[in-house]
């Protein structure tokens, strides 16, 4: 198996943009569904839908890659899980490093989606000595002094940081020094990297809070819409003829605010 330290995808020397880049994913996973229920083609209208974006974006994404569909028929899904996955850099192994072994990072060395992507938990590694050897997801827990050792001898250059946001940033920094460039990174602080260094951010929290907003914004909305089904008195208003901005005075309509 080639590594990733002596292969990179051709997604950038190519010219596809990093928001089509984000995307491939997406269309994988629903490629990949539908491969495994034997479906041949598939239409640019269904796969959009399966992906969550619209089908012109879609075809959009897919003529960066060459890949244009037939008409009347669709695109084929075995050349398409192939051709994105080849562009993800996914038909070779990817060696990771997972760092922090507590509760998150034991979860995600237990993920079984790893292998099946094409990534290859190397190492697991945790700083406190009492984790050492202990076996998580059935490897042993390495400790942090023989990171950079671990990283050399398994051409790692792709790094899970799973630590408290104290340690994050000198682990990141240790991490590249190794010779790691890419990093996915847990902890709930920004990484400071130097360029050429990339950095994916998965903060739980933050996407929570997102979360919370839309609730508390969809529960305004239904309180606006109840209020709006009440009649005019039960809201505090006027419900007589002279309620409404311009009431009826006996020359007319009154403004709500008089001119001075």
């Amino acid at each position: 198996m080639a590594t990733g330290r002596t292969h990179r995808p051709a997604t950038r020397s190519r010219g596809i943009p990093e928001a089509t880049v984000a995307r491939l994913p997406l269309y994988l996973r629903a490629l990949t569904a539908l491969s495994e229920r034997s479906v041949p083609t598939v239409s640019s209208e269904e796969l959009a839908a399966a992906a969550g974006v619209n089908s012109a974006k879609l075809r959009k994404d897919f003529s960066y890659l060459g890949s244009y569909g037939t008409r009347g028929v669709g695109y084929d899904v075995e050349y398409l899980v192939y051709q994105i996955s080849r562009e993800l850099g996914l038909t070779q192994d990817w060696p990771v490093v997972i760092v922090g072994i507590g509760n998150l990072g034991a979860a995600l060395a237990n993920y079984g989606g790893f292998a099946s992507r094409g990534f290859r938990v190397a190492a697991l590694i945790d700083a406190d000595p009492a984790m050492a050897g202990k076996p998580v997801a059935g490897m042993p827990v390495q400790h942090t002094d023989e990171l950079e050792k671990i990283i050399a001898e398994n051409g790692v250059s792709i790094g899970v940081i799973a630590t408290p946001a104290g340690a994050a940033q000198q682990v990141s920094e240790r991490l590249i020094a190794a010779g790691v460039t890419s990093i996915l990174n847990f902890a709930p602080t920004v990484l400071q990297v130097p360029e050429g260094v990339d950095v994916r951010k998965v903060d739980l929290s933050i996407e929570l809070q997102i979360l919370a907003f839309h609730e508390q914004r969809k529960a305004g909305d239904a309180e606006a819409a109840a209020a709006a089904l009440l009649p005019p008195a039960a809201r505090g208003g006027d419900a007589g003829p002279n309620a409404g901005p311009n009431r009826k005075g006996p020359d007319g309509d009154v403004p709500a605010v008089m001119p001075a």
